[in-house]
C-alpha cells in the first residue's frame, strides 16, 4: 500500500480475485511454496538478512489458515511463529513493545507475528483500555520501531487480511457446527463482532498511518481463502527475491576434498 494513502475497507473489496480462479490459483500456490522453500534455504545459508512477516486481521480473517497453507513452506528450523494475545502480568509491567521486540528475527531467520504490536492501536483503542492521548501517539512510535528494525537489515512484510462482515458470519457458523473447530470459537467473538464499525475505522487509521516505504502494508482480499493464500505467497516470493542472497563460500577448497 502506498505510504500516505488513506484506504477505505469496503465490504465488496474483500471478495476480489483479480481474474484468478481457484484451480489456477492452486497450481500457482504450489509453485510459490516450492520457490519459498528454496529462498528460505538460501536465506538461512546466507545468514545476513532477517525477515519479519506480520499478519493482522479481524477475528476469522484467516491468519491461522495463511500460516497453515503458506508459511508451512518454510523449514521450522529457520522460522518461528509468535501469536500475541492479551498481555501477561509480566508483559504489562514493561513498555508495550517489550514483548514484541524480543521476538524479532535473527539474521538468516524468518519470524511470523500472528497479530502483533498493532494490537496496541486496535483492541486497545476500540475497548478504551488506555486514553486516546496514549494510543494516538503509538502510530509514530511503531513507525520508529519498524524504522529501527529496517535500518538493522530486517525485511518487514506486513499483511492485512481483509474479510467482509458476512464472510466472518459464515466462518463463525462453520466453527460452531464443526466439532473439530468448536474450540476456536469464543462467545467473546460475538461482542467483537458488534464492534465491527469501530474496528474497521481503527484498521483504516492503522493502514493510513503505518504504511511506510520501509514497512508497507499489503491489503489482501481474504473472503476467498484460495486467493488469500495465492496473494500472500506471491508477495513473499517477490520480497525474498529482492534480497541479494548468496551461498557462503566454503572455508576449504572443494576440489581438494576426498571422501574415503
Amino acid at each position: 500500500m502506498r505510504p500516505g494513502a488513506r484506504p477505505q475497507l469496503h465490504e465488496k473489496a474483500a471478495n476480489r480475485d483479480f481474474g484468478w480462479n481457484e484451480e489456477d490459483a492452486g497450481r500457482a500456490l504450489k509453485m510459490n511454496r516450492q520457490r519459498l522453500e528454496e529462498l528460505q534455504f538460501k536465506l538461512y545459508a546466507d545468514g545476513r538478512f532477517p525477515v519479519l512477516i506480520v499478519l493482522q486481521g479481524i477475528d476469522g480473517g484467516g491468519k491461522d489458515g495463511t500460516i497453515r497453507h503458506v508459511i508451512t513452506a518454510f523449514n521450522p528450523q529457520g522460522c518461528t511463529v509468535n501469536s500475541f494475545k492479551a498481555p501477561t502480568a509480566e508483559e504489562l509491567r514493561h513498555d508495550y513493545l517489550w514483548r514484541i521486540h524480543k521476538h524479532a528475527p535473527a539474521r538468516g531467520e524468518i519470524a511470523v507475528f500472528n497479530r502483533s504490536h498493532y494490537e496496541d492501536v486496535l483492541v486497545v483503542r476500540v475497548d478504551n483500555l488506555v486514553p486516546r492521548s496514549v494510543w494516538s501517539g503509538r502510530y509514530e512510535e511503531i513507525n520508529d520501531f519498524e524504522r529501527m528494525l529496517a535500518a538493522s537489515g530486517v525485511r518487514i512484510v506486513k499483511f492485512f487480511l481483509h474479510i467482509s462482515k458476512d464472510e466472518q458470519r459464515k466462518r463463525f457458523e462453520a466453527r460452531v457446527r464443526d466439532p473439530a473447530k468448536q474450540w476456536k470459537f469464543d462467545r467473546a467473538d460475538l461482542d467483537k463482532r458488534k464492534q465491527w464499525a469501530a474496528y474497521r475505522q481503527a484498521y483504516e487509521t492503522m493502514l493510513a498511518k503505518c504504511s511506510t516505504a520501509y514497512a508497507p502494508w499489503h491489503v489482501i482480499p481474504a473472503d476467498r481463502k484460495w486467493f488469500r493464500n495465492l496473494a500472500v505467497s506471491q508477495i513473499l516470493v517477490r520480497e525474498l527475491e529482492k534480497l541479494p542472497l548468496r551461498y557462503p563460500k566454503p572455508a576449504y577448497d572443494p576440489a581438494k576434498i576426498r571422501i574415503q
